[in-house]
């Protein structure tokens, strides 16, 4: 269960904007609008609580199903 990912990636225009990696733990950015959205989104401590969250109630709890 310790190498289960969870990825949340925004993409505009089939162009990767920005990205939350739960094994990197924060956002990260592809564009320059990626970039300033992603240092807005780590500034923040309860959406990065948030993304963190979702590895164990999305992942984990669908690992029986597949």
């Amino acid at each position: 269960f310790k190498d289960i990912q969870y990825i949340y990636s925004n993409y505009y225009n089939k162009l990767e904007i920005f990205r939350f990696d739960s094994n990197v733990g924060k956002y990260v950015g592809y564009t320059a609008y990626g970039v300033k959205n992603a240092e807005r989104f780590n500034s923040n401590p309860s959406e990065i609580s948030r993304r963190k969250a979702q590895r164990e109630t999305y992942c984990q709890h669908n690992i029986g199903v597949y």
